[in-house]
């Protein structure tokens, strides 16, 4: 059925956004797509603008991001109708589908020059999602208007408020309604102060060193004496607190490079690091030692490649 509904989405979409644009007035992007359109720019603005780099908003918008606004997006476009789907479960499979979705995006950034990176990630997801709302919108305009799934987030609002305040069936079932709605309310409330204002967890530090493709891998194990090389090292600090870190490069007892990195809680940094050496040799540990808050005496973390190097 699935694979049914995808051929016939690309087989309609570009039929249904001529349609949309020849329709004028009636071409109104519904509410649910609007909100969903917004809640995406929304998002790419909050990623990409640095002063919103530590805002909760960010988070919040995030998790929106990562877990429904995707898969929403693809669930109204491979289902136009109304009819096509209950609202329990367009919302559940909205879920799923963003579940599924952004594992697949993140895979296939992998195979690009970009990565598995914040920006490219968020941008890719932004594309995709608009690209589906737009999918959507045309698709639901070759329905019939009485045909077409939308919310209608006022008129849901006006039901709620008649259902409480106008017409109460009786005065225990309008109290017992103000309570549900109260603790829904609440509860959602306390779902997003858990996620913005986290318990403080283990403390510990990242430390890792890529190709200077940004991928773990294609790392410089053939080297020669003389001849400098590098590595991207990254370090991302979890420590919940300032951590002045010491990074040195060696090969056995030789000092090839050493660094000073100041960072602040929750921050990352990556790096070419290069390193030239000296001597010769086969199965020689080329190790990178961090050393923690000028702690010298033994590393805090440690990598290390086996290299051959000739003259």
């Amino acid at each position: 059925m699935i694979s049914k509904l995808l051929l016939d989405l690309l087989n309609n979409s570009s039929h249904g956004l001529v349609d949309a644009v020849r329709s004028g007035t009636r071409s109104r992007l519904p509410s649910d797509l609007k909100a969903v359109v917004a809640l995406t720019v929304l998002t790419l603005v909050f990623v990409l603008l640095s002063p919103f780099d530590t805002t909760e908003g960010r988070i919040v918008l995030g998790l929106l991001m990562v877990l429904f606004l995707p898969g929403y997006a693809l669930i109204a476009s491979l289902f136009p109708g109304k009819n096509d789907l209950e609202s329990i479960e367009r919302t559940a499979l909205s879920f799923g589908m963003s579940i599924a979705v952004v594992p697949l995006i993140g895979l296939a950034l992998n195979f690009t020059p970009w990565g598995i990176r914040p920006v490219p990630v968020i941008v890719s997801l932004t594309v995709f999602t608009l690209v589906m709302a737009s999918i959507a919108h045309a698709r639901r305009l070759r329905l019939h208007e009485n045909m077409r799934f939308e919310v209608h987030f006022k008129e849901i609002y006006n039901n709620i408020k008649t259902e409480v305040f106008v017409n109460p069936e009786s005065r225990t079932d309008r109290i017992l309604t103000i309570i549900l709605i109260a603790s829904i309310i609440a509860s959602l409330l306390m779902v997003v102060y858990v996620i913005v204002t986290p318990k403080q967890g283990e403390r510990f530090t990242e430390f890792y060193i890529l190709g200077l493709s940004g991928k773990a891998e294609a790392y410089p194990t053939n080297l020669t004496a003389g001849k400098a090389d590098s590595v991207i090292v990254g370090i991302a600090n979890h420590e919940y607190e300032p951590v002045d870190y010491t990074l040195q490069v060696r090969i056995e007892n030789d000092m090839l490079n050493e660094l000073q990195v100041q960072m602040e809680h929750n921050q990352t940094w990556e790096q070419a690091v290069s390193f030239t050496p000296m001597r010769t040799g086969t199965g020689l540990k080329l190790q990178f030692l961090l050393y923690k808050n000028n702690n010298l005496s033994l590393p805090y973390r440690d990598v290390h490649l086996w290299v051959n190097i000739r003259d």
